[in-house]
Parts: C-alpha cells; structure tokens; sequence
C-alpha cells in the first residue's frame, strides 16, 4: 500500500515522514486509541511478503517490547495491517548520535554519558538474551533532554548472514541498511559477524567499541574505500591507537575500547554489566584534569593495564596511590600508602573529623537526598552509626570527645553554609547551642574555646575565641582550623562570594595576616601533625605549604579529592568527589524541560528574553588562568558558542553582547559580543565587582561592589563610560538574579540586616517588602512591577512563589525537584523570561566517599 499522511494502518494515523532505510520507512504517527505520537516503522514489502521471516520479526520484535529500560526505545505495539508489517515505538524528539559526531572527537564527559547510557541499555537487554546485532551511531538517539536511547532492538536479529565468498557489498560511507545484509554500515560489524559466523552479546560489544573509538578520536575505527575491504580491516587489521589520535583521552577509557575491540571474543567482557559498570566508574571518578595528563606517562601501565582496569575504576574499599597517581597521571617516586573506604552509601558528604582517640571518624552527610545528619565510623568497618541528632552538619571534634556542629545548615550563595553553631557530647546527649549565623568553628587543642567564622552584617568574621576578632572580610572564609599549638588559625580567604578561588592564609592571635599561597582553587585544608606545615588540596594536586610560603607537591589524584582532616599520627582522611553543576531550562513552546548541561560545571548567568539563548561559564577542570569559558548555547539543545574568557554576569536585553568581567582581579567589566564584533571594556575604575546585571534599557549597568576597605554597596555604571555611582549604603548587595524592576527605577536587594527592601536608584529611603520569608531570594519582578518571584535556594523541592511587594500576598507559581535529589542541596540559580513563559535552573550534585589514607608524606 502507499504511505501518505493521514493513511490509517491500524490504530495509527500517519502524520510525517521521519526517515527511512533498507529496513523499511519511519514515520510519526498518532496512535488514536491512546492519543499519543509514536515512531511507525513500516517494514519493507520483502519482509512483509515472506510468512516465515515476518513471523519470526513478529516474535523478536514482541521480546524486545518487553526490554524496559530508560536507555531503550520502548516498543508499544507490532501488527500487520492490510499486508503491511509494522513496528509501533516510543518517539523521542532528539538527534542520532550520527549528527553529534563531527570531524573532532566528542568531550571525554559528554562522551562518558552516552557511552554509559549505551552500555547500560546494551546490558539490559543481554540480560535477557536479546543481542542488537546492528549498533552503529544512527541507532543510538540523544533525545532533547540528553538521554540516550538505542534504537531498533529486535530488528537486527532478521538480517542474515553474509557468505563468505559474497564481495558484491555496498560502499561503507553513507550505506543504508540493505535487507539480507548482517548490518546497515558495515563498518560496526564485528570480526565474528564479517566473517559469517554465529555471534553472541559479546558481537555487540565489539560495535559498541567502535562507536566509543570514534566517539573518541572522531573518525571511524575500520574504514576502508569499499565495504570489502573494510570487512577483510576488521578481521585481519588493529585501528590506529587511540592515543595518537587522542592523547586527552584518559587511559582507562583506552583500555576499554581496546577489550572491546578484542578480535577474540573471549577476551572482550564475559558481562556486558560489567562493561557498563567500568565506563560509569570511569565518569564518576575521572575529572577532566586527569584526562589532559601526558600521554607518555599514562602509557606506562603496559600490557598489565587490563588486569589493573577493574581495580582503577571501581573504587574498591583498599587501593594504592601507585595505582591512583602512578597509572594516571604517570607520577614515579611516591610512597606506597593505602587508601581505604569508609562510607558506600549514595549522596554528599559535608565535613568528616578524626576523633579524639584516632580510632574513629565522625562525618555529615545527606544520603539519598536526605537531610544532613551526622555519623560515626571505624576504618575496617562497612557501617556507620547515626547520632540521632537533627538535621545538622558536623564542623569540629575536640580533644575532650565534644563535637561542635552546624544545626540546620543551608547553603547561602556558593559553597557558604550558614546555620546556628551549637555543642553536643560524643558520647551522646542534647546539642547545646551557642551562636546564630556560623559558618565555620574550631576547637581549640585544649577543647575549651571554638574559633568561629561568622556572618556579621555585610562582612565575615573570624573570631578566636568568640567575640575576638582576628580578621573580617567582604568575601568570605573557609577551612579554619587551629594550629596544634594553638598560637595561629589557618584558613581559606575568599575574595569574591559565589567563587571557590582563595589563598591559604594564616593570621596570629594578635590580627597580623599572611598569605601563603597565590589565589587557586583551593578546596580544603588541614594542618600537618607537627603544626609546622599546612596540607590542603589545590585543584586535583595534594600539597603542603610551610609557614614561609614554601611549597611542596605531594601527589596528584585522579577526580576531586578533598582532604578533610589529619590525625595525629598522621593519617589522611579524603572525601572522593564526583561532582557536577548541571543546567536544566524550558522555553516557551518547548513541552517539558531540556538538559542543557554542556561539560562538568555549566553555571547559568544570563537568559534571553524570549529564552532562547542561555550564558553560562564552564566553572570546572577546564577553567583556565584566564578565567572561565563563557559559552551562549540555544535553548533547543543545539551546541554552544564560546565568547571569550573570564566569568559572567548578564546577557544583555538585545542579545547582543555579555557582560563579563576580568580574571582573576574582577576589578573591570567587559562586553563581551555575541557576535562579531571586539570585546568592549568599560575601564578600572577601583573597584573589585562582585556581581553585575543589565538594566531593562540596556544603557547602564548594576553592580554590587566595593572599593578597597570598604564594604560592598550597589552601584549604577553606564555603557557608554563614566565613574561607577553608589546608589546604597556599604552593606547593601544584590546577587546572580534579576532585581531591576521593569521601568528600571527600583532594586531589590539584601540590606545590611539582611531583609529584602525595594532600594531606588535615585536617592530615596529603602522600603521592606513584607512576606519574605528568612533566606527567601528574589529572582526577578512581575512584568507589572507589583510582585517579586522568590523562592529559598537551600530549599528542596524549591518552590518559587511570587510576593506582592505592598501587601506581601504570595502566590505558588512552580515547584522544581530534580528527578534524581541525591547528592543535591539545592536548586540554584534560577532564571526566568520577563513574561514568565521560559526559565532556567541549575544544581550541583556532589557525591561522596569518605577514604582514610596513610602513608603520605
């Protein structure tokens, strides 16, 4: 019969071609009992006519039906109607994974998610005795939320074999699949399949190996210039190594491709769990730093890296830095210390303290998108006991066995966490608290004082004890830990809110501060046994510093390590992070939320006012000394541009250019064109910029910043050049959101006592909005200036309300929960379109493994 739009084969009713191959035609269809659109695969009239062959598919395809799995296309239904053979199967707006592979390879993070998606859905269905037979990129979809999808299951299984002596093959590049040949492009087959013979589960993970390689170095592993020669190179001939072709790929990604291109099928995996289970390990603990090591020294591992793989990936309870640092990253001359597991269970851990008696650990953590409690735990031990307390972090463990913790902690802006600081026994018993608007505490090594780190006002104190302040700052402060002697406080000094950069500082009881470090992305701290030396993670490097500033490399780890405590004796304890900020939007039109993550740690800064366009920095392992990369990526899921370097605030209302601003000194704002034209900077005028926004006009610039020794306060900059204007006083800020109302007159903004007011930009007393709630953040004004949309970030699910500004009347606008919470605190930023028709989001998820090392020096 003809296939035309508006034919009815069956329930369905054809809507639009979707494409088509040897295997038949693939339209979208309306399936008219249920309402649903569904791909409509039409079997070619060759099948459809021969009665064995179309009974056989009938069965295959009614196995395959039962695969269910979110990394398989779903089949629904398989009929005949008026002798025509169909297949009915979920339809999935997206792209082949054919379209996504260009001339040069895939990211290795984005590579690492299709290939587990792949793997997994590959495993599923081998596990129920169903081999695909016909893998290759065009069947393998990314749908427009960023899941994988593998198409065409069952179907494979009716080609048949290709004779050996048969040479009349069609060319590889472009060849559609032909009905009677073993697979579309014969450039996926496996030796076993190009030679004729049976084939089992393991043939596919033989293609499955090609698309990895090609995903890899961008070019297909076996590709000759016909389709014979190209059968006789996968039989008889290696590809090129993976290594020349891509030296950032990691090793243990090579060493996969490699065993699944084995030519002998005994030697590919005996499980295709297994094979998924060491990609997935690969992505949860490899960073981007590991992968861009020198290939010389990753190579090093030799013909053993095979019997190595499982033990490197897998994160086993008991692993060596030889086999972390030595094999990775190609580091000779380290000592030979063991890493040992304390923790298995799935979310994020906060803090993790040595006891007392160095025998046991206490640590926070939020397990399973939980709250946060706290536990103990023995090395040697697979379980942890909880305290029984409320939802609370844990901040310190004195030498007297009293924990100091962090009663309903929530995070602020960044990494700050706030909460009520309050003493509980170890032993057991009710926490007592002690002080409001803690971030950080100490003991001191006698257990009778806590050094503190709190908020006061517009600034971050640190105090030792509390109610002595020994430094204050309008960034922020991380990591204070007491010397030994007590006689100095090590910390991390933030200089800008939001952002992780700091250097590693100590200051002595009587205010005088040092520097020891340049500013890095340092990430935790802790003071050597002797107090002569400061340990602390930089990056994916663990190092010391001395007191004089001298630095000293101990050993580089594979993913994000963070060192969380010393003991006495000297051992480590490290929590093993696999981290990531995603970025999830919805434009208007679009029926349900896209993924539009693009590496490791995709931060949202500026949308489009028809929410077609969303600004982000890449925050992660790829950050360089001249700041984040600055990408503008359409909302359909289409690749990003990259802008420049630098770190961004706002995409201005005509899209036309970013505002940015310099790295690593924030101390000048720069336009950054969206399209061809020259950066723009707009001058130094002596100020270090904290955060900026767009006016609705387009002409000025709101900022909150400060000039040197002085708080941060609101300041209006026009585009056009000029001296930055104050428009509030010092302690007034506005963060990452939207606060310029419409009409471009009013702010609002955090005041000193950190209550949301509408401030003027003309001058004009501030005035309180009622109904804000305590940590509720405004996001953006009603396009009739009456009401603010707000929400609490640390919330979750985060539920956004909007509030009236005169009355304080809220309305519920939406609820947004991640599908998957665990390893999440929260959700934000989060953007929205002026007529309230398309919004971004974004969420960290940290997940964590607590590790106790000894025997690094």
């Amino acid at each position: 019969m003809t296939i035309a739009a508006g034919t009815r084969l069956g329930p369905y009713e054809i809507l639009s071609p979707l494409g088509a191959g040897g295997m038949g035609e693939v339209w979208k269809a309306r399936d008219t009992r249920l309402g649903r659109e569904v791909a409509l695969k039409v079997l070619p009239a060759a099948i459809s006519g021969d009665a064995e062959r179309r009974q056989r598919f009938e069965q295959e395809a009614r196995a395959a039906s039962a695969l269910n799995h979110p990394n398989i296309i779903t089949v629904y239904d398989v009929g005949t109607a008026d002798s025509t053979t169909y297949l009915a199967m979920e339809h999935v707006e997206g792209r082949t994974l054919r379209e996504l592979i260009a001339a040069e390879p895939l990211p290795i993070r984005k590579l690492l998610d299709v290939g587990v998606g792949v793997a997994e859905g590959l495993a599923k269905a081998h596990s129920a005795g169903i081999v695909h037979r016909d893998l290759k990129p065009e069947n393998v979809m990314i749908s427009q939320d960023g899941f994988v999808k593998i198409l065409d299951f069952g179907l494979a299984k009716l080609t048949e074999s290709i004779p050996e002596q048969d040479s009349a093959l069609p060319t590889v590049a472009g060849s559609p699949t032909a009905p009677g040949t073993v697979m579309g492009t014969v450039g996926y087959m496996s030796p076993e399949q190009a030679s004729g013979r049976s084939v089992d589960f393991r043939s596919d993970q033989f293609s499955f190996g090609s698309i990895l390689y090609e995903m890899a170095t961008g070019k297909r592993a076996f590709q000759k210039a016909t389709a014979v020669e190209t059968l006789s190179a996968i039989i008889r001939e290696e590809p090129e190594p993976v290594e020349r072709a891509n030296p950032r790929a990691p090793a243990p990604l090579r060493w996969i491709v490699e065993r699944c291109l084995a030519k002998d099928p005994e030697e590919r995996y005996a499980s295709t769990r297994d094979l998924a289970r060491d990609l997935r390990s690969i992505r949860d603990h490899l960073s981007e730093a590991s992968i861009s090591a020198p290939v010389e020294a990753q190579v090093r591992a030799g013909r053993r890296r095979r019997g190595l793989l499982t033990g490197l990936v897998a994160g086993a309870a008991l692993v060596t830095v030889g086999l972390l640092a030595g094999r990775l990253l190609g580091r000779s001359g380290v000592p030979n210390p063991t890493f040992q597991r304390l923790t298995f269970r799935r979310g994020m851990i906060l803090n993790a303290r040595f006891t007392h008696d160095g025998q046991s650990i206490a640590y926070g953590a939020a397990w399973e998108g939980n709250p946060s409690e706290i536990f103990t735990a023995r090395p040697g031990s697979p379980e942890s006991r909880s305290l029984g307390l409320p939802p609370s972090s844990l901040l310190a463990v004195s030498s007297a066995g009293e924990l100091a913790i962090l009663e309903n902690p929530r995070y602020v802006i960044g990494w700050e966490m706030r909460g009520t600081l309050a003493r509980v026994p170890l032993a057991g018993g009710a926490p007592r608290q002690v002080l409001e608007d803690v971030q950080d505490a100490d003991w001191s090594p006698d257990g009778k004082e806590l050094a503190v780190v709190r908020e006061f006002g517009d600034r971050r104190r640190l105090e030792y004890p509390i109610g002595k302040v020994l430094y204050e700052t309008g960034g922020w402060i991380s990591n204070a830990r007491v010397s030994p002697d007590g006689r100095r406080i090590a910390f991390i000094d933030h200089p800008s809110r939001g952002d992780s950069l700091g250097t590693v500082s100590v200051v002595e009881l009587d205010g005088r501060k040092k520097n020891l470090t340049d500013l890095t992305p340092t990430i935790s701290l802790a003071w050597s046994p002797q107090g002569n030396e400061i340990w602390s993670n930089w990056g994916n490097v663990l190092r010391t510093v001395t007191l004089s500033g001298r630095e000293r490399r101990i050993a580089n780890f594979p993913g994000a390590w963070a060192l969380m405590d010393v003991s006495r004796d000297g051992r480590m304890l490290f929590d093993r992070r696999a981290q990531r900020r995603e970025i999830v939007g919805v434009a208007a039109g679009m029926a349900r939320e896209r993924n539009l993550t693009w590496l490791d740690w995709s931060f949202p800064t500026g949308l489009s006012d028809d929410g077609k366009q969303i600004l982000f920095d890449e925050q992660g392992a790829i950050a360089g000394s001249k700041g984040y990369p600055i990408y503008l990526r359409p909302s359909d899921g289409s690749p990003p541009a990259l802008l420049g370097e630098g770190a961004s605030f706002d995409l201005s209302p005509d899209g036309r250019w970013a505002l940015t601003t310099s790295f690593p000194k924030s101390d000048e704002l720069i336009l950054l064109s969206t399209g061809p034209s020259a950066p723009r900077p707009l001058g130094k005028p002596g100020l270090n910029y904290q955060w900026a926004r767009s006016f609705p006009d387009g002409r000025r610039i709101l900022a909150t910043a400060n000039e040197p020794g002085r708080g941060p306060r609101l300041f209006v900059q026009e585009v056009s050049g000029g001296k930055p204007r104050a428009i509030s006083p010092e302690g007034v800020t506005a963060f990452g959101y939207f606060p310029i109302s419409p009409d471009g007159r009013s702010i609002a903004a955090t005041g000193p006592d950190r209550r949301i007011a509408i401030y003027s930009v003309e001058p004009a007393e501030p005035r309180p909005i009622p109904g804000f709630e305590p940590d509720e953040t405004p996001i953006r004004w009603t396009p009739d200036s009456r009401a603010l949309y707000a929400w609490k970030p640390s919330e979750m699910p985060a539920r956004i309300s909007t509030i009236d500004v005169v009355t304080g009347k809220r309305a519920p606008w939406k609820e947004i929960l991640p599908p998957d919470p665990a390893g999440i605190l929260g959700v934000w930023p989060i953007l929205i379109t002026p007529d309230g028709k398309s919004y971004a989001y974004s969420y960290r998820r940290v997940l964590g493994d607590l590790f106790v090392a000894d025997g690094l020096k």
